[in-house]
């Protein structure tokens, strides 16, 4: 089996690597792609060690999948020449995602929107809302849901290698009580919470919340549902935490929705209420799961509408390399 990854050797890239390598696919014959200035490097997979091309159409013809992390001006480019040679794009960036003609898929929300398959651009959503989608899917079902409130947490890696150096250099010169001047982020990242992510909209909104609201209304296929998202970047190297509140079509108790949460696909809940045992971001880093925890019902309430919990996942895997692959590996299995 032919698979490219474009953008290999950015953060995402090498997790679509790892997350292929470790995936149930066989037999993969893969192909690393990246721009010039990343040629020749050396890539492990499998065993084996891959050279990174340049890309360019040509190289990639007869490959039937494209796994692609390049950035939204790059997929535009190049994605639907790809398609035109009969690739399958798998796509990370925000270019495609609320292109009517375009599925954004969240295999444990929507996995029916990839049949037939064919030629085609397929979208992969923003990470964080990967992760508030797959945990929302077994309360939709079960009691319907009406209204989604969320405050995420988000890590620096969702802005890639550059995020993650910033972070990391700011730490250190503050620890050395040296002067941070920020280069990624408007204000210094290190210690603080930048309460919006993205540029400003003029109707307050910034880009990565507006992203939330229009994804979850077209992944769920609810385009009348009400999501209002409060996004901020905070001072950890990976993964993304939400605190959740949603209203519910019907009022439940705390029991069922522990256990709605229990069944649910791709999910593993955490139901102890106990410091120790709280999933955070050092706990889920590297894990391709999401978790939840802290669910609970307004206080003093014992069946309620309004549902709240905590809800944490690695944005580099779930929220984006591990999600292309499952998007993959459900192409495969009706093939």
């Amino acid at each position: 089996m032919k698979i490219a990854i474009v953008g290999a050797t950015g953060a995402v890239g090498r997790e679509m690597v790892l997350d292929l390598e470790e995936s149930s696919l066989k037999d993969i014959d893969l192909k690393l792609f990246a721009s010039p200035r990343s040629q020749g490097t050396k890539i492990d997979f499998r065993g084996k060690s891959h050279t990174v091309e340049a890309f360019s159409l040509e190289r990639l013809a007869g490959i039937p999948f494209v796994l692609m992390s390049a950035g939204g001006s790059f997929s535009k480019e190049h994605s639907p020449g790809l398609v035109a040679q009969g690739s399958t794009v798998i796509d990370n960036s925000s270019a495609w995602r609320m292109d009517e003609n375009v599925p954004l898929v969240v295999p444990e929300v929507n996995r029916a929107v990839l049949k037939p398959h064919h030629p085609r651009i397929i979208a992969n959503p923003n990470c964080s809302t990967i992760q508030m989608v797959v945990a929302l899917k077994p309360l939709f079902d079960r009691f319907g849901l009406d209204m989604v409130q969320v405050s995420t947490y988000q890590s620096v890696s969702g802005t890639g290698q550059k995020g993650i150096a910033e972070l990391s250099a700011q730490v250190e010169a503050q620890l050395k009580f040296k002067d941070i001047k920020p280069q990624v982020y408007a204000q210094p990242i290190a210690f603080n919470c930048i309460p919006a992510i993205d540029v400003f909209h003029p109707s307050g909104s910034c880009n990565e919340e507006i992203k939330m609201v229009r994804e979850t209304q077209k992944i769920m296929g609810m385009p009348s549902l009400s999501v209002m998202a409060t996004t901020v970047r905070v001072p950890t190297f990976n993964c993304h935490g939400e605190t959740v509140s949603a209203r519910l079509g019907k009022a439940v108790t705390r029991d069922e929705l522990l256990a709605a949460f229990q069944a649910g696909e791709g999910l593993v809940l955490v139901p102890e209420d106990d410091y120790a045992s709280l999933p955070t971001s050092r706990t889920v880093a590297h894990d391709r799961r999401v978790f939840v925890s802290r669910v609970r019902l307004p206080y003093g309430q014992t069946s309620s509408h309004w549902v709240q919990f905590w809800n944490i996942a690695d944005n580099l895997k779930k929220g984006a390399a591990t999600n292309a692959v499952q998007i993959l590996e459900e192409i495969l299995k009706e093939m």
